[in-house]
């Protein structure tokens, strides 16, 4: 077990003035991303990574972790006040909140959002610092044989679980293993799909490989779906009838207080297992709610109970999505991914040993979390007025000045020209997998797991050595092989709803 020592010593490190007001910063930042129609959370996590380059390890990662957090309550802004989805988790927002707004209450679906959200992320927060330090140390029991059958497993199943088809996701993961491999080999330091280029002994940059495949990716192809009029829009107006409309009372949030616990187990477990995410949390839990309820047709209309289920649970994945990542060292979704190349740039390899080596960073970054709902529940208070002018933001702005910060940050990050050069091969890259429906997630992931895999498939073959036959003496990894294929068979090659 970690000495409480050490805990106490990394909840303390986060109340610095330092670390406070980049948690401030990164919700606000994350906020105003969320609310404006055409960013993403994604894209503002991949073009904030280079800005943690200088920071100190654990104000990077409380700042990532305050903009992923922002991003997930100010996506619901749009949805409820002009029906489009700030972020693909708050679409399910918008079958209730945009009802509630058309009645005149605009401020009172915000608040209700907002409160919720805050109730969701704050109890997986709590859920995720409770098992995570028990689970890494099963997890360390583990040896190169198990972990290298885990690795497959999840493989699988975030190739099946995120796509159109598995047979997609696994040529996106596949391809993502290819480009891992460039650099120098492991096992005998030989070199391999270098072309003779010195810039890539070293492999490919994540940074750069990640912002131009989920940032500028996502920028150019708004920008080609977008229309005339999308830079044109008009700035939005809040008004309520009276002082009941626009707030919402103890009695109000607790009359709604089993369907919000029923969301936050959902959004819990949903965000635990790798390949699902907050967009399958949000819906889900509607669709659970409106089924169980009595009545039924008032979903749809401006219930708060509509409210209540989809933002608790996408808010619960937030921090849910992290278990996997600290006890294992596998992503749960792109947000968790990205988390990992910033901590990798710290010089921080996550995995099960993260709690023995890295404990005080690890308690800090979970008093950042903390922290980082109280500033969402504060920002968000007082500046629901003002993002009511962000969702109508000109795009012709927004676009050209996020393509200007991502191309900065891959020539910052990564030394040089070479690494805008793989921005740019990845933006076209990342277009064309989102064109044709190749997950972009399991190609992530499988570059991002691949040299851990690579280690571990080594150390697998000098215990066993190299007879295949010895698996059937490590139980759990044969049982992790069984999962893989049962995935395969249950997930593809047609996909099931």
């Amino acid at each position: 077990m970690i000495d409480l020592t050490i805990i106490l010593a990394g909840l303390s490190d986060v109340f610095t003035v330092t670390n406070l007001m980049y948690i401030l910063i990164g919700v606000t930042v994350g906020q105003i991303v969320g609310a404006t129609p055409g960013l993403s959370i994604i894209m503002a996590l991949a073009i904030a990574i280079p800005l943690t380059f200088t920071l100190d390890a654990l104000t990077a990662i409380a700042f990532l972790i305050s903009v992923n957090k922002g991003g997930t309550v100010g996506g619901a802004v749009p949805s409820i006040l002009i029906n489009v989805p700030g972020t693909p988790e708050s679409a399910a927002t918008a079958l209730d909140g945009h009802p509630m707004a058309k009645k005149g209450k605009p401020l009172k679906a915000m608040k209700y959002s907002l409160y919720y959200s805050f109730f969701g992320d704050i109890s997986s927060d709590v859920v995720l610092i409770l098992i995570s330090a028990p689970l890494a140390l099963v997890a360390l029991k583990m040896g190169p044989v198990e972990i290298t059958a885990l690795m497959i497993l999840a493989f699988t199943v975030i190739s099946g679980l995120v796509g159109d088809s598995i047979v997609k996701g696994l040529i996106a993961a596949t391809f993502g293993i290819l480009l891992a491999l460039v650099g120098l080999d492991p096992g005998i330091a030989s070199e391999r799909l270098t072309f003779g280029m010195l810039e890539l002994y070293e492999g490919l940059h994540l940074t750069a490989l990640s912002i131009g495949s989920l940032a500028m990716a996502e920028i150019v192809h708004s920008i080609v779906h977008s229309r005339k009029s999308d830079g044109l829009a008009e700035p939005i107006v809040i008004k309520t009838n009276s002082k009941e409309d626009s707030t919402v009372t103890l009695s109000e949030l607790l009359a709604n207080k089993y369907v919000a616990f029923r969301a936050f187990v959902i959004g819990t477990f949903i965000g635990a297992i790798p390949g699902l995410g907050s967009t399958t949390a949000g819906f889900l839990s509607y669709s659970i709610t409106k089924q169980s309820a009595k009545d039924p047709e008032s979903f749809g209309t401006g219930d708060p109970r509509g409210i209540a289920a989809t933002e608790t649970a996408n808010s619960a994945v937030v921090g849910a999505n992290l278990i996997p990542l600290l006890t294992l060292g596998i992503p749960g979704n792109i947000a968790a991914a990205l988390l990992v190349s910033a901590l990798i740039i710290q010089g921080v390899q996550p995995g099960p040993l993260l709690f023995q080596e890295q404990g005080r960073l690890i308690y800090g970054m979970f008093g950042a979390m903390l922290i980082a709902n109280f500033a969402n529940l504060l920002v968000g208070q007082f500046g629901m007025r003002f993002w009511a002018f962000v969702v109508s933001a000109p795009k012709t702005v927004i676009y050209p000045g996020a393509m200007i910060l991502c191309t900065t940050g891959a020539y910052v990050v990564d030394g040089g020209i070479f690494a805008v050069y793989v921005m740019l091969a990845a933006t076209l890259m990342g277009y064309i997998m989102r064109a044709y429906g190749f997950s972009i997630v399991a190609f992530i992931v499988a570059f991002i797991l691949t040299p851990q895999l690579e280690q571990n498939v080594l150390k697998a073959r000098l215990i066993t050595d190299d007879n295949p036959m010895a698996i059937f003496s490590h139980p759990i990894a044969l049982a992790l092989l069984a999962l893989s294929v049962a995935s395969i068979i249950y997930l593809g090659p047609k996909k099931r709803k």
